[in-house]
C-alpha cells in the first residue's frame, strides 16, 4: 500500500468531545442521522462554528459542506439577510401570553408563496406536523388506518411511524397495524391497498417526488445513498411518471381519503411553492420544515380551510386537538422563515441549487469516470438534492467503500453525508470538492481492484440509521 494510503487523519479533540456526549446523551447527538457512528470511527467532526457554505470542527480543520443542517441550511451558515430579521426580533421579545403580529405576517408571507394552501399553522419540527396532519385526516374521516409511501424514508418519531422501522421497540403492535403501505409510482397497487381497506383509510402521504432518499427498509444510511433497498439498482429519477401525482389525487377523492404531501425536503428545494407548486397538483394537506428556517427551528402544517379550522374555534364539528406548542410561534423563528421565503423568491434561491447542484454532479461524474470507476461511485438525484452510492466490486451497495469514500472526503476537507448544496457555495467550493473526489476515485479504485477495501478504513464500517440492534 502506498504511503498516502497509510497516512491518518486524526480529529483527537473530537473524539474526547464525542466521549463526552456519549456519556450525557443518548446517542452523542440529538439526531440519529448526525450520530458519530454515521461516520468513519473517530473521524465524527464535532462542529465549533460555520459560515456560509464552511465549517470548522474544533480540531481547527475547515470543511466545504455539503447537506448542511439536514438540509436544513438551505442559504448557507449565519446568512446576513436571515439574522438581520432575527436580531431585530430579539430584542423585541420571544414568546408572548398572546399571539405576536409576527405569526400574522409569517402566515401571510406563508400563504403567499406557497398558494396551493389556504390556512397554515407553524410549529417547531417536522414531526409535530405531519402527525398533526394524519391526526387530521382520522379526526374528519373517521378512519383509523394510515397509508404511508413505503419507498420514502422518514415522516415522523411517532409512534404511527417509528412502529414500521427496525426501530419499533417501545411501539404497540397495536398502533403499528394500523399503518398501511403503498409503493410510490404504482396507481394500481394503491389503489388495490384502499379496495382491501375500504372505508378504513384516513389518508395517503408521501413525498411527492419520486425518491429524495432510499427507504428505511434499507440497510444503507437512508440520507445519503440512492437506493430504494439492499440491491436495487441506483434510482434514476425524481420527478413522478407523468399523471401519477393526478391519479393519486384521484384516487383519494373516489376513496374519501386525505391526501397529504410530505414537503420537508422538497419544500423551497423543488421550487418556492415546493413540489405541488411545480408538479400542479394540490393536496389536502402539507408540510414544511427543514430549508425554511435556514436552521432555526420552524415547520408548517398547511392545507384546505375546510380541514384545518377543524382544529380551531370556526366551526361546529367536534373540535380537533391539531397544534398547541408553548414555542412554535417564537417571534425570531418566524422572522427567520419570513426572511428565507423572501430571500427565496427575490434572489431565485431555488435555481441557484440547481446550477450548483448540476456543475457538482458533472465534475463528480467525470472525475469518477477519469479514474474508472463511473460505476461505483454513483451520483442520483435532483440537482438541488443530489445524493451519492457507493458499490463495490459486483457494483452492490457498501457500508464498507462509503466508509472509505467518506474518510478520504474528510482528510481531503468536504465533509459531505451527501452531496446537497447550498446557495453559500462557490465555484472554488465547487472546484474543490470535484479535485477532492479525484483524489479519492484513485484509491477508491484500489480497493476494488484489491476487491477488498479493508485496509483502507481503519476502523468499523458506517451503519445504518435505522437497525434493531446496536
Amino acid at each position: 500500500m502506498d504511503t498516502e494510503d497509510t497516512e491518518e487523519f486524526l480529529l483527537p479533540r473530537s473524539r474526547q468531545a464525542n466521549e463526552r456526549l456519549h456519556a450525557m446523551i443518548p446517542g452523542g447527538a440529538h439526531t440519529y442521522a448526525k450520530g458519530d457512528d454515521q461516520y468513519p470511527q473517530h473521524l465524527a467532526p464535532v462542529i465549533s462554528h460555520g459560515r456560509g457554505a464552511h465549517v470548522w470542527d474544533i480540531d481547527g480543520n475547515r470543511y466545504v459542506e455539503y447537506g448542511s443542517g439536514l438540509r436544513s441550511v438551505s442559504l448557507g451558515h449565519a446568512h446576513p439577510r436571515v439574522l438581520e430579521a432575527v436580531r431585530r426580533e430579539l430584542d423585541r421579545g420571544s414568546n408572548f401570553v398572546r399571539p405576536s403580529i409576527v405569526e400574522v405576517e409569517a402566515a401571510e408571507r406563508f400563504l403567499a408563496t406557497v398558494p396551493t394552501a389556504e390556512m397554515v399553522k407553524f410549529a417547531k419540527n417536522g414531526s409535530d406536523v405531519t402527525t398533526a396532519a394524519v391526526r387530521l385526516a382520522r379526526a374528519v374521516t373517521g378512519r383509523p388506518r394510515v397509508a404511508i409511501c413505503g419507498d420514502h424514508p422518514f415522516f415522523s418519531t411517532d409512534d404511527w411511524f417509528i412502529g414500521t422501522t427496525p426501530m419499533s421497540a417501545g411501539i404497540p403492535a397495536s398502533t403499528t397495524e394500523l399503518t398501511v403501505a403503498f409503493p410510490y409510482g404504482d396507481l394500481a397497487a394503491t389503489e388495490d391497498l384502499l379496495t382491501r381497506y375500504q372505508d378504513e383509510v384516513a389518508c395517503l402521504i408521501l413525498e411527492p417526488a419520486g425518491h429524495t432518499e432510499p427507504s428505511p427498509s434499507s440497510p444503507l444510511l437512508p440520507q445519503a445513498l440512492g437506493f430504494a433497498r439492499a440491491g436495487d439498482t441506483p434510482l434514476s429519477r425524481e420527478d413522478p411518471t407523468p399523471g401519477y401525482l393526478e391519479g393519486l389525487r384521484e384516487l383519494a377523492d373516489r376513496h374519501g381519503c386525505v391526501l397529504i404531501f410530505d414537503e420537508m425536503i422538497t419544500g423551497l428545494r423543488w421550487s418556492e411553492a415546493g413540489a405541488q407548486g411545480l408538479y400542479g397538483v394540490v393536496p389536502d394537506l402539507s408540510t414544511f420544515g427543514k430549508a425554511l428556517g435556514n436552521g432555526f427551528a420552524v415547520s408548517a402544517l398547511a392545507g384546505r380551510r375546510d380541514l384545518m379550522e377543524r382544529g380551531g374555534l370556526r366551526h361546529s364539528g367536534e373540535r380537533v386537538f391539531l397544534l398547541s406548542t408553548t414555542h412554535g410561534a417564537e417571534t425570531h423563528s418566524l422572522a427567520a422563515a419570513m426572511a428565507v421565503l423572501t430571500t427565496y423568491v427575490e434572489e431565485g434561491i431555488t435555481a441557484q441549487l440547481h446550477a450548483l447542484g448540476e456543475r457538482l454532479a458533472a465534475g463528480v461524474r467525470e472525475a469518477a469516470a477519469g479514474m474508472g470507476v463511473g460505476d461505483h461511485i454513483v451520483v442520483r438525484g435532483r440537482a438541488s438534492n443530489l445524493v451519492f452510492a457507493t458499490l463495490d466490486e459486483n457494483r452492490q451497495p457498501s457500508q464498507q467503500y462509503r466508509t472509505l469514500f467518506l474518510r478520504r472526503l474528510l482528510a481531503g476537507g468536504v465533509l459531505a453525508p451527501s452531496f446537497v448544496v447550498s446557495s453559500a457555495l462557490g465555484d472554488a467550493d465547487i472546484d474543490r470538492t470535484i479535485d477532492v473526489v479525484a483524489q479519492v476515485c484513485a484509491v477508491y479504485r484500489k480497493a476494488l481492484d484489491a476487491a477488498d477495501p479493508t485496509p483502507w478504513l481503519a476502523g468499523r464500517p458506517v451503519k445504518p440509521v435505522f437497525r434493531r440492534l446496536v
